[in-house]
């Protein structure tokens, strides 16, 4: 038998992110911690849903502020966009992917064709950046 909480509707979802946004405000760490309270059916439906944007799931899994160009590309993308991937950067010929499966965080390293290595984890930014560094 299934004990856990189903997942909410998505009226609820947006009410729920609705009120996250508005108290939060621009504070990413307010919303970080908003997030953290809510129940882990809910948390994760809003982490790949399109009420959040990429970003804010970056910041809220990795608590790192990327470069500028970095975090533009992913204040454009919806979190939906997270369950395929968000190319996040390109580094000589290497590309990072951002992407969540089953509600892990995993940053991909690829060639543009293939992934080379999937990094996971609260560390997966910096692992992924010592990779590529130390493959060039």
């Amino acid at each position: 038998m299934d004990t856990e909480d189903p997942a909410p509707s998505f009226p609820e979802l947006v009410r729920i992110a609705d009120c996250l946004l508005d108290e939060s405000g621009e504070d990413e760490d307010a919303l970080m911690r908003r997030l953290e309270t809510l129940p882990e059916p809910v948390r994760r439906e809003l982490l790949v849903s399109d009420l959040l944007n990429a970003w804010q799931v970056f910041y809220y899994f990795f608590r790192t502020v990327p470069d500028e160009l970095v975090q533009e590309r992913l204040e454009l993308e919806p979190a939906s966009s997270l369950v395929d991937g968000v190319a996040i950067d390109e580094i000589e010929l290497l590309t990072r992917v951002f992407r969540v499966k089953n509600s892990r965080p995993e940053i991909i390293v690829t060639d543009g064709k293939e992934p080379l290595k999937t990094f996971t984890g609260t560390s997966a930014v910096a692992d992924s950046q010592f990779y590529i560094e130390s493959t060039l």
